[in-house]
């Protein structure tokens, strides 16, 4: 496989000392100037900014480069760093390309050296005037001009033919529509579903089926889980005693705004604020337990005022992450070393954080709370939730080092947006005005951050592939034009596509009923050559299911899925001993007690999410411990999820429900054709038409000839093992809670074998 480009290698901070055997994608033609936004900026952030930066605490020798004026004067040695146009007169240059180790820059010791190929940027982006961009990311989105150059499509189109791709053949129709409806509704189609797709020759055969799955309430159920992580949901505190909390109605809460479309602004500007809404309902208010989600202490000994200042503190970095794709958490103790964030930015934003009543007594640290019923069942007895509730606002300072108990007194904040994104005459005075400042049209990364994370869910990765970094060491988008497309469009709706504004379930119609969609995910060897991480989307990406699809397909298949919107947290399977290993004397959650009956089946967006100890699944298959703000989830390949595959319970039990399922139909299919006066299928081929389901449930498409003969031998093994030993049959279907009469215990353990072996393949638990 090539090198990386040397640029991402020195964004990682490694050193380099090679060139790199594939070109950067961000390079521009030799007699082209080198682009500031794509190349130079990235390659100053990353090597000068540390100590040439936004924050004066830490700045050496003066000198400022991320500015120009700053870099143009000099520091205090008088020297000019940069001099458009001269390199002999330019400190900066001459600095890169001294021998002498105690004057070159980077310092030997930074680690940081510049390979041959970014000096040489350097030297032409001098030569050709030195020009300074402001930030692309801090520039109001501007939507390019309307026409065929609105379209997805076009945009990917045309990069794809300056590098002579270009995108694959439409994907087969099985598989497309098992990855619209797993995208869409995290479970696949059904086998009745897939073959009334494949006997739909209209013309509006996909649409029809974009908006049946866009209307389906596991719609919601799907994409709440996004929101869920980057908004720190858990079922407990965390911390020491990790206690139980009522948190699930906001989880509902979120589940029925994507349901109903609610408008990204509104479900925002009601998250952040709704108790501040003129007459605002319960919903309204229950949706501020957004803010109030992070970690939470009631152990004795625990100091109020740090740990009021931690909360808020973290409500300020959600917030970042959350809306603003930015980091603020370096700005807590110092001004920013790379972004335009001061430590007075940081404390702004806090004050509207940290007047809402508060109280940390060590026993109760749980007001403001709402008594309120979950959205999805108002059956239930309604329950206190933590929500905000405006107070006094707070005298708010700079904290020497974030230290909650050294606020430096000739420092004190008010509350504003921060400068570099807010306008001097903006008034600012509360959360609400906050929530409609940032919601603005006008706002240059609001939009942008919430359609590049929609669309890493569905390719995989984002636009902008730092999903959680807009700042100046963040990545260029790939695709500029398109993002600030969708971002325009999404604020603005398309009439066209019957899409109001910030419509959700708008933008998603709109991407995926592009053609980059629908494309085959084959590679061929031009684009593997010429797009090895497909970055320019020459086909579809094929990704493994989340972790919570992987389980809910299995449950789906095997017909064990239970189909219930809403409702208090559940238990499902997992290893024991896992809580009584984690917990102590002082948690209300020591002991895991596993659920009965329907609760084992529910969808995995409503398992009981213990911070101190997520659950277990999940969390082999990298789900975060939702104990800060997630925008991306890792995705790691290891021996353990292999297993966990093969032999976890709940997996286990589903391979042992399609096995039993498809059996009890066969034999129900057989009864009725000796009713009828005919003949049953042969064994053999009543085996093959069963195993053919089995493949298409699982995997959405029929066995090849070779395939099909693999299979058949495996299944003939198993029933030869468990012949010879039916005590091994015996145990296998043991596992689990159910268990149903009149099936062979040796026949259905070995078509639970089959089933596993199917549940495992690559071909189901990957999106095609």
């Amino acid at each position: 496989m090539p090198f990386p480009p040397a640029r991402l290698l020195a964004a990682l901070g490694l050193a380099i000392v090679s060139l790199s055997a594939t070109p950067s994608p961000w390079r521009t033609l030799a007699h082209e100037p080198p682009s500031f936004q794509r190349e130079i900026r990235p390659l100053l952030s990353d090597r000068c900014f540390s100590c040439h930066g936004f924050d004066a605490a830490e700045r050496q020798g003066g000198l400022r480069l991320d500015d120009a004026a700053s870099a143009q004067k000099g520091g205090d040695s008088g020297q000019p760093a940069i001099v458009p146009g001269d390199l002999e007169q330019s400190a900066l240059w001459q600095r890169i390309t001294s021998d002498a180790p105690d004057q070159r820059m980077p310092p030997p010791e930074s680690h940081k050296q510049m390979a041959a190929e970014e000096v040489e940027l350097l030297r032409r982006w001098i030569l050709a005037g030195a020009g300074y961009e402001s930030h692309w990311a801090f520039q109001p989105v501007q939507r390019p001009d309307s026409g065929p150059m609105r379209s997805i499509d076009y945009w990917i189109d045309r990069a794809l033919s300056e590098r002579e791709l270009q995108r694959s053949d439409s994907a087969a129709p099985r598989l497309l529509l098992r990855r619209l409806t797993i995208d869409l509704t995290g479970v696949p189609p059904t086998e009745d579903e897939l073959l009334a797709f494949v006997a739909d020759s209209s013309d509006q055969a996909y649409q029809k089926q974009v908006e049946r799955l866009l209307a389906s309430p596991r719609f919601g159920e799907r994409w709440a889980s996004l929101w869920l992580d980057v908004a720190r949901y858990g079922d407990t505190n965390g911390y020491l005693h990790d206690l139980k909390r009522n948190a699930w109605p906001w989880r509902d809460w979120v589940i029925d705004a994507f349901n109903r479309d609610l408008p990204y602004d509104q479900f925002v500007r009601e998250q952040l604020a709704g108790d501040l809404l003129p007459e605002p309902t319960e919903q309204q208010v229950l949706a501020t337990s957004f803010n109030r989600n992070h970690l939470l202490t009631t152990e004795g000994g625990s100091i109020p005022e740090e740990f009021l200042n931690e909360y808020a503190s973290d409500r300020v970095q959600t917030f970042g992450t959350a809306f603003l794709g930015l980091s603020f958490q370096c700005a807590r103790c110092h001004d920013h070393k790379f972004d335009p964030i001061s430590q007075e930015d940081f404390y702004s934003l806090q004050s509207y954080f940290n007047s809402i009543g508060e109280r940390h007594d060590n026993s109760a640290g749980y007001a403001p709370t709402l008594v309120v019923r979950s959205p999805l069942t108002p059956s239930l007895d309604p329950l206190p939730v933590m929500v905000m509730k405006e107070a006094e606002p707070k005298p708010t300072f700079v904290l020497r080092r974030g230290q909650y108990d050294l606020p430096i007194k000739d420092r004190p904040v008010s509350r504003r947006v921060p400068v570099s994104l807010g306008r001097k005459e903006e008034a600012v005075p509360d959360r609400l005005a906050l929530a409609n400042w940032l919601t603005h049209p006008a706002h240059p990364l609001f939009s942008r951050v919430m359609v590049n994370r929609v669309w890493h869910r569905i390719f995989g990765r984002g636009l902008v592939a730092t999903l959680d970094d807009f700042g100046l060491q963040g990545d260029f988008p790939s695709h500029p034009e398109l993002l600030d497309e969708l971002a325009g469009g999404w604020m603005e709706g398309h009439s066209e596509l019957s899409s109001p504004p910030w419509s959700l379930k708008g933008l998603i119609r709109r991407i995926v009923s592009s053609g980059v969609y629908r494309q085959s995910a084959f590679i061929d060897q031009k684009a593997a050559e010429r797009d090895p991480e497909n970055r320019w989307l020459s086909r579809f990406p094929r990704q493994r299911l989340l972790a919570e699809e992987l389980r809910d397909q299995s449950l789906a298949v095997s017909g064990l899925l239970v189909e219930r919107l809403g409702g208090p947290p559940v238990y499902p399977y997992q290893p024991d001993g896992l809580w009584e290993e984690r917990a102590n004397e002082g948690s209300d959650n020591r002991v895991y007690v596993r659920s009965e009956g329907e609760s084992l089946f529910r969808r995995s967006i409503y398992t009981f999410w213990k911070r101190t100890c997520p659950p277990a699944w999940l969390a082999v298959f990298d789900a975060p411990d939702r104990t800060q703000c997630v925008a991306r989830r890792a995705s790691t390949s290891t021996p353990l999820q292999a297993l966990a595959l093969w032999n976890d319970e709940q997996i286990l039990e589903a391979a042992k429900g399609l096995a039993y399922d498809l059996l009890h139909r066969a034999t129900l299919l057989d009864r009725a054709t000796l009713l009828n006066g005919a003949t049953p299928l042969p064994s053999p081929d009543r085996d093959a038409q069963m195993l053919q389901s089995m493949a298409i449930r699982c995997t959405a498409l029929p066995l090849g000839e070779d395939e099909l003969e693999r299979l058949v031998d495996l299944l003939a093994h198993f029933r030869h093992r468990f012949e010879q030993t039916p005590e091994d049959a015996r145990e296998l279907i043991s596992i689990g809670t159910l268990h149903w009469p009149a099936i062979d215990e040796k026949e259905l353990a070995s078509w639970m074998m089959v089933a596993s072996t199917l549940l495992g393949s690559d071909r189901a638990t990957v999106r095609p």
